[in-house]
């Protein structure tokens, strides 16, 4: 049809321009749109009002935001569809600050908003959290006569919602006079927004008994409060109820099951789901994906990233970063960096988020160098970014590189935010900087307007407890303004066990036990606390004491990477296919160790067992036995890299820098707390862990 239009010499009627340009904005075609331009100012109907309007449309579905505003500018004169047309632009481009802006504009020039343009303009309001602008918006809609519309009624609602106004917004949604699937799925949508999981799906139980029809945005919006929750059965309820109603085959309802299985915990299910799905889209592999690294199945995770890629899916950026920090939490350097090489080729490397995961990645990997070229390589950078680095550095144990870095942040006008501060703090605890510690601390609250969190007061704790302040810790977590939770009194139970206080253990013990009574770390440590004291009436009651509360302890399992290949480690197991060459290697290393002054140091071993049997259990810690495979299976001087889920008991530490002496190699290990670079006979933390 545009090559008729060009062809013929009569001049198209108007609507002829405006089907064109309505086809070009819903296939996003800009080159042709730009014809239909030209066509139109041949044919000197530039000033025609309604078609400038439609123009301005066009150019905003089309991406050209430029284009778009040169249009309005241009036009003679403007009405409501004109103004509309701009602000939508700017609010589908990102630009909602100056969406609102010119929402000022226009009421400057006497031009009433219509019903359509307060929409747009509350949405722009919702994705900004300004509040005051859209309760300014809100008071004009009521004068306007606008409030018992149900389109601006769930848009307010909305509003208020994405503004952390639920109280506000449920007040709104109970006073509509007529409400539709659309206002019920804003009000729900407000609280998992929240993190008000419960009020979300209670709101459901209401929005049936009034006979209301879910759509497949509500079911969504339901699996994620229940995933949020963790709250398994009621998202088995939901699971039912969507088969009942025909949206099984919905490849969005069903990717979102996917996820809601894996964050309850049951990614068999998850994957019995996914392997089911008639269809399945970039989406429903990330949510499987994400659902293995989330439950630590990081190799598992890696797995079905090739099986996507057999299957022709592309990956898109969200794939690339869960496959990224599913590296990071394996330790899995050499598949990080295959990764970072598809991400060049597929041009994600100026994405900053994709960016600042990879120099995650690598500090997690222990290689800070790396990461910081990368870091600062970045064409763009954010928060997220800064607070990357940062974290890699305090991770790695190197305070001083994590201080400046911070210092340099500030320089460059990024404002720290929460997570920040958690690292920082987090590199002085693990280097001893108690007087730089408690002076970022005081800054964060005093100088920068950054209200602690338990995170904070967790890391103050840590700060505190490393350095044998154990008394000052407890103070300070009496003086708390928010309770103390289950992981800061574990905090200062493992201060406790590290300098053998055993009063101030006890009573961090009794706290946890209150809080989590399933939770078998705290019998662990306090059992570590009376065996190092020799207390041994103390330590046959806890561990009595353990047993009848019914909880286990957590085996301590390590990774390693070998030829792109990840190998498990589980503390005392022998079922890997090379068990009987690793267990000959400990039993050489060991010789040499005892050579070399070793004392296997017998305070954390948990269970009873015989004399003969201490040294043995000891050397099936399964960083042992992952660096004993690492030892046979790489060519010597290679660096070795394990990964563990727990934290590195003192016995462990105290061989591996014996073993790195006697091998002569780098042994790096990444616990549950923070990197371990061992080297001739020294570790990185300098024995401050």
């Amino acid at each position: 049809m545009l090559k008729l239009m060009v062809q013929q010499t009569t001049k198209p009627p108007i609507h002829s321009y405006v089907c064109l340009l309505k086809g070009c904005s819903r296939r996003k075609a800009l080159a042709e749109g730009k014809q239909v331009h030209a066509l139109i100012v041949q044919s000197v109907l530039d000033s025609n009002i309604f078609l400038a309007n439609t123009l301005v449309h066009m150019y905003s579905k089309c991406g050209s935001l430029l284009h778009a505003h040169k249009v309005f500018s241009n036009m003679p004169q403007h009405n409501v569809y004109s103004w509309t047309a701009i602000i939508s632009a700017y609010a589908d481009s990102g630009e909602v600050e100056e969406a609102i802006n010119l929402f000022q504009k226009m009421q400057e020039t006497g031009l009433a908003p219509d019903k359509v343009l307060f929409v747009v303009v509350l949405k722009a309001c919702a994705s900004l959290a300004g509040l005051e602008q859209g309760r300014q918006l809100h008071s004009e809609i009521i004068k306007r006569g606008f409030q018992s519309d149900v389109v601006v009624g769930s848009t307010l609602v909305n509003m208020y919602a994405k503004c952390g106004c639920t109280e506000d917004a449920r007040e709104l949604f109970d006073n509509m006079t007529e409400r539709d699937v659309v206002s019920w799925n804003a009000m729900i949508a407000g609280y998992a927004h929240n993190g008000l999981g419960k009020e979300a799906l209670a709101l459901y139980e209401q929005m049936k008994q009034e006979g209301m029809q879910p759509d497949n945005v509500t079911f969504v919006l339901l699996l994620k409060a229940c995933a949020s929750l963790a709250a398994l059965e009621q998202g088995k309820q939901l699971h039912s109820e969507m088969i009942k109603r025909g949206f099984q085959s919905d490849v969005v309802i069903c990717s979102t099951l996917v996820d809601m299985y894996a964050k309850c915990g049951c990614t068999e299910d998850a994957r019995e789901l996914f392997d089911n799905m008639s269809e399945r889209d970039v989406v429903s592999w990330n949510a499987m994906i994400a659902g293995y690294a989330q439950n630590g199945l990081g190799k598992e995770a890696l797995a079905l990233y090739e099986q996507m890629k057999q299957e022709g899916v592309h990956p898109n950026n969200v794939t690339f970063i869960l496959l990224l920090k599913a590296c990071a939490s394996l330790a899995a350097l050499e598949l990080g960096k295959q990764l970072h090489a598809e991400i060049i080729k597929r041009g994600f490397q100026s994405d900053v988020v994709v960016c600042s995961t990879l120099v995650d990645m690598y500090a997690n990997c222990g290689c800070t160098e790396d990461a910081r070229e990368l870091f600062d390589n970045m064409s763009e950078r954010d928060v997220v970014s800064w607070n990357a680095m940062i974290a890699g550095y305090a991770q790695n144990g190197l305070a001083q590189e994590a201080l400046a870095l911070f210092e340099q942040m500030q320089g460059e006008g990024t404002k720290p935010d929460e997570v920040t501060y958690i690292s920082v703090l987090s590199a002085c605890a693990h280097s001893g900087l108690v007087d730089q510690g408690r002076y970022v601390f005081d800054s964060m609250c005093k100088n920068h307007g950054v209200t602690p969190t338990k995170e904070h007061y967790g890391c103050m704790v840590d700060l505190l407890g490393r350095a044998g302040c154990l008394v000052d810790a407890e103070l300070f977590m009496n003086k708390m303004p928010i309770q103390p939770n289950s992981v800061v009194w574990m905090t200062l139970l493992g201060a406790a066990r590290n300098h053998g206080h055993v009063e101030i253990g006890r009573r961090a013990f009794d706290r946890i036990v209150k809080l989590e009574p399933k939770n078998a770390s705290p019998y662990v440590l306090l059992s570590n606390i009376y065996a190092a004291a020799g207390r041994k009436d103390e330590l046959a009651k806890i561990r009595n004491e353990m047993k009848e509360a019914g909880v286990k302890k957590v085996p301590g399992c390590s990774w390693i990477e070998v030829d792109n290949q990840l190998h498990a480690f589980v503390v005392g197991d022998a079922t890997h296919p090379q068990s009987k060459e690793i267990q000959a290697e400990l039993d050489r290393l060991v010789g040499l160790m005892k050579k070399a002054g070793y004392k296997p140091n017998l305070s954390f071993l948990l269970d009873d067992v015989e004399d003969e049997e201490e040294e043995n259990a000891l050397c099936g810690h399964s960083e042992k036995q992952a660096i004993a495979f690492g030892l046979i299976n790489t060519p010597f001087g290679t660096p070795i890299r394990i990964k563990k889920n727990l934290q590195v008991c003192g016995d462990c530490h105290n061989a591996t820098k014996i073993i790195s002496k006697i091998v002569g190699r780098d042994i790096s290990v990444m616990d549950a707390n923070r990197y371990h670079h061992f080297k001739d006979g020294f570790c990185s933390c300098g024995d401050y862990w």
